[in-house]
C-alpha cells in the first residue's frame, strides 16, 4: 500500500484453526517529491510470490525486489526496497549478497542463529533480554560488535557491506531480509504519518480533523 496525498485503511488478518499466523507491517516513507502522489493498495496471494530453492535448501521466497534470479510480485514501490523471506536449513552457512549502498536488517521469527559478517551487526533483541537495562545500548557503548546469536523474534541491524553471513542453528532458521537505499531526508513522524517537517505533520493532523485529509 502506497498511502501518497492519504488513505485510510484497517487490517483484520486472521489465523488458521488454531490462531497461528505471522503478521508483519514494514512502513518505508516516501521521498519529499512523491509525499502527495496519488494512493495506492496492492493486493498479493501466497502463490503469487516466487520461491527460489538453493542447493543447500536454503528457500527465499521473494516478495519485493530482485534476489537471486526471481522477482517480487510488489512493484512500484518508490524507495526500491528487497523483502524476502528466507528458510535455511538445520546447520547450515549461508551468504547472501546485499548491494553496497543499501542499508539492511534482518528480523528472526522461527528459530536462531549467528549472524557473522565483516560489517559486524548489532542485534537489536525486540523483546526483554537483559534485566538489567533490557538490551538498550548505553550512551559511550561501541556502536559494533561482533558475530552475534539471534533468537527468535530479534531484530538484526547490518553496517554498510557486500553480503550477510548467516549460520542456522540447530533447527531451522527464518527470517526476514529488507533492505533499502537510504533517502538522506528528513523524518517527522507521528501515529501513522510520516512526514519532512513537523509544519506538514501539523497540516496532515489538521486535515484529519477536519476531514479534508483524503485529497
Amino acid at each position: 500500500m502506497t498511502a501518497g496525498s492519504g488513505i485510510i485503511h484497517r487490517e483484520m488478518p486472521k489465523g488458521d484453526a488454531d490462531g497461528r499466523m505471522h503478521g508483519f507491517q514494514l512502513w518505508a516513507t516516501l521521498p519529499r517529491a512523491l509525499k502527495m502522489t496519488p494512493p495506492r493498495y496492492q493486493d498479493i496471494k501466497s502463490a503469487d510470490i516466487p520461491e527460489v530453492i538453493d542447493d543447500d535448501g536454503t528457500k527465499a521466497r521473494v516478495i519485493c525486489g530482485n534476489v537471486w534470479g526471481a522477482t517480487g510480485p510488489a512493484d512500484g514501490i518508490a524507495t526500491d526496497p528487497h523483502y524476502v523471506d528466507i528458510s535455511i536449513p538445520p546447520n547450515t552457512k549461508k551468504r547472501i549478497p546485499v548491494e553496497t549502498d543499501r542499508h539492511a536488517f534482518a528480523y528472526v521469527f522461527a528459530g536462531s542463529g549467528q549472524f557473522l559478517n565483516a560489517s559486524e551487526p548489532l542485534a537489536a533483541p525486540t523483546e526483554w533480554v537483559n534485566p538489567e537495562r533490557g538490551g538498550v545500548m548505553l550512551e559511550g557503548e561501541p556502536t559494533r560488535r561482533p558475530a552475534i546469536r539471534a533468537d527468535n523474534r530479534s531484530l538484526v541491524l547490518f553496517d554498510r557491506g557486500d553480503e550477510v553471513v548467516v549460520q542456522s542453528g540447530e533447527d531451522e532458521l527464518r527470517f526476514l531480509l529488507v533492505s533499502g537505499r537510504p533517502l538522506q531526508e528528513p523524518v517527522a513522524w507521528r501515529g501513522p504519518i510520516v512526514m519532512n517537517t513537523r509544519a506538514e505533520l501539523v497540516q496532515a493532523y489538521s486535515d484529519l480533523k477536519d476531514g479534508t485529509f483524503l485529497k
